[in-house]
């Protein structure tokens, strides 16, 4: 195959699976340096796709497309810019209907999917890759199922290679004014417990016992939104002096900024795991519940994620559908077990 190819890859979806499908991009760019590479997002995940030093075009879908006539239009619009492009390969690395439907649409020669995707998604496929491991196994880290479609077009996928857009300078000067208060004969923690799935979180006592033990021994970051629903005040609540608390502070630039300063992340399954992870810059230490750490967690010599020793755990499930013992994961990590791992990467006595 000729190396000036045109590849365009269609993952519309969270801001985390975007974050994931980058180093298939990377590895893409690496095996075909010459080629024209274009991007399907949607508005909500297009962050770190936008002025992406890899990525020729980004196209932007709102989820609302098709559900007003003048959205409606502009979609058409789109698909026709996109079948202008005459495009060699479109992936469709999302495998729903409405990414399926844009990868038929896009007038490619060749339109690749991994086989077990939902929504009869590959019967748009011209060329289906047998998954080494069904979609949603649990045991499968979703960046190297990803990647199987980087090995079937010859690119080397040994290295995983995070790539992302600059941050911008404003960024960097109000984090610089926000952090500019941090010791610097202490190690930094950042902390950040809120996800947007109720089953990935872990207790607030487990938090706050786990902010009272470092509370004096290093510099502590809080993040999160101003949609927590009260939970960083009741886990902050006697601690505010001795936390930097960036709740509803940072944008997602900020956030990427912050961890520059940070030792390391405390965290749940979450966005924020996975930003950090493709900034590279910190250790990090997720929690996982509901959730497979062997299937989303950070993995390298760096990272290090808990699983919770639960017979349900992991159930894949917004909300617990136990009646009773109700969210019994939740309290089985224990924060003495996660103070002896941020030890162990702090090297800490």
């Amino acid at each position: 195959m000729n190396t000036r190819v045109k590849i365009l890859i269609i993952r519309r979806s969270a801001l985390g699976d975007t974050i994931h499908t980058l180093p298939l991009l990377s590895a893409l760019k690496n095996k075909y340096p010459d080629s024209q590479i274009d991007w399907v997002v949607d508005e909500k995940a297009s962050h770190f796709l936008i002025n992406h030093p890899l990525l020729n075009k980004v196209y932007i879908l709102r989820k609302k497309d098709l559900n007003k006539k003048e959205s409606f239009f502009d979609f058409i619009k789109t698909i026709f810019k996109i079948r202008s492009e005459k495009y060699d390969i479109a992936i469709d690395t999302q495998q729903l209907l409405k990414s399926s439907v844009i990868m038929a649409l896009s007038g490619a020669k060749r339109k690749i999917a991994l086989s077990d995707g939902r929504e009869f998604s590959f019967i748009f496929a011209n060329e289906i890759i047998k998954s080494q491991r069904k979609q949603f196994d649990i045991h499968y880290h979703v960046v190297k199922r990803n990647l199987e479609i980087a090995e079937y077009l010859g690119a080397n996928t040994e290295k995983i290679d995070f790539v992302l857009p600059p941050i911008r300078k404003s960024s960097k000067i109000k984090m610089n004014h926000y952090l500019s208060v941090l010791d610097e004969n202490k190690k930094t923690i950042v902390i950040s417990p809120e996800t947007t799935w109720e089953n990935k979180h872990w207790t607030e006592n487990d938090w706050r016992t786990l902010i009272e033990y470092y509370a004096d021994k290093v510099n502590l970051i809080y993040t999160g939104t101003n949609n927590d629903n009260g939970l960083s005040e009741r886990i902050l609540s006697g601690y505010e002096d001795k936390v930097i608390n960036l709740k509803g502070k940072t944008s997602l630039d900020d956030l990427r900024e912050t961890f520059s300063y940070a030792d390391l992340l405390v965290t749940p399954d979450s966005g924020t795991a996975h930003i950090a992870w493709a900034e590279g810059k910190c250790a990090i230490v997720t929690l996982f519940f509901a959730t497979s750490g062997e299937r989303t967690a950070p993995f390298g010599d760096n990272y290090e994620f808990v699983q919770a020793d639960c017979p349900c755990s992991p159930c894949m499930k917004r909300n617990c559908i136990l009646e009773k013992d109700k969210n019994i994961c939740r309290s089985k990590i224990n924060s003495k077990e996660i103070v002896k791992i941020i030890n162990k990467h702090l090297q800490f006595e």
